[in-house]
């Protein structure tokens, strides 16, 4: 009876220790309630790679999405992307490609969305720097006369081309007698008339462009003071070898003669 009583024990205690055994081991064995995903969003299941860091508008881009096998509705959008194509590669993988858009420089953001198999949201993300090596042109100012010589009363045509944003645009000059006020047409093409001074003297003047309060350009214009169809500005004539003269009193220097000599014409720019 002894014998019989402390094997039965046994047994029961081995039953006891083998029943309390597999409980344990299966609770290791499966996610407890706290540790599976609600619906929400999931951003360390998912995760978007590019082919490079950075490129130039035009460039193929390649990409590499991973996400949980089952997952939906996978999109990848930037605005420095277009014709973005992937499809899946197998485990949990998607692959494809997309080319750089033509935006303008800088660092832009790339983002994955979807949906994974357990109904969370899927998001994850990456950036791509697009370097453009062409600059926006600058606008463009041009300034034209009608003439480039005049007596004083003459009308001489004035054109100014600018950009289109520009608010305001002149000319000034001395030949002129000041500031010469320009009419818009809306388009950037300023047009007016200046008058050549009436107390002018024969030479050259300078005729400074402005635009949006800047100067931008500076052209030579000729008067002739005394009349005549073209001005009469010519340089001075040198000596010839013949007609210099050797001052009393002094050593020969090749210089001419003491006296008045014609005047150089003045610059008035």
């Amino acid at each position: 009876m002894r014998k019989t009583a402390t094997l039965a024990a046994v047994a029961l205690v081995s039953a006891l220790a083998l029943g309390s055994a597999v409980p344990a081991f299966a609770a290791d064995a499966s996610p407890s309630p706290a540790a599976s995903h609600s619906p929400g969003t999931d951003e360390g299941s998912a995760s978007l790679r590019l082919s490079v860091s950075s490129g130039t508008p035009g460039d193929t881009v390649g990409v590499t999405v991973k996400a949980p096998q089952g997952s939906t509705a996978l999109s990848v959008s930037s605005k420095a992307l277009e014709d973005v194509r992937i499809g899946p590669a197998g485990d949990g993988t998607w692959t494809g490609t997309a080319k750089i858009a033509r935006v303008g420089h800088g660092t832009y953001g790339v983002s994955l969305t979807g949906t994974g198999p357990d109904g969370a949201k899927l998001q994850a993300g990456d950036r791509l720097t697009v370097k453009t090596d062409t600059p926006p042109p600058a606008p463009v100012s041009s300034l034209k006369l009608s003439a480039d010589h005049g007596r004083p009363g003459d009308r001489i045509g004035v054109t100014v081309k600018t950009a289109a944003d520009v608010k305001s645009a002149y000319v000034s000059s001395d030949a002129f007698g000041g500031q010469v006020d320009l009419k818009n047409d809306g388009h950037g093409t300023w047009t007016g008339t200046a008058v050549v001074a009436k107390d002018v003297k024969t030479g050259y003047y300078g005729v400074h462009a402005f635009a949006g309060g800047k100067e931008f350009d500076t052209v030579k214009f000729s008067t002739e003071a005394g009349g005549g169809a073209a001005p009469d500005v010519k340089p001075v004539t040198p000596l010839k070898p013949s007609e210099h003269k050797k001052p009393k009193g002094s050593v020969n220097t090749g210089q001419a003669p003491a006296g008045p000599l014609p005047a150089a014409p003045a610059d008035h720019a």
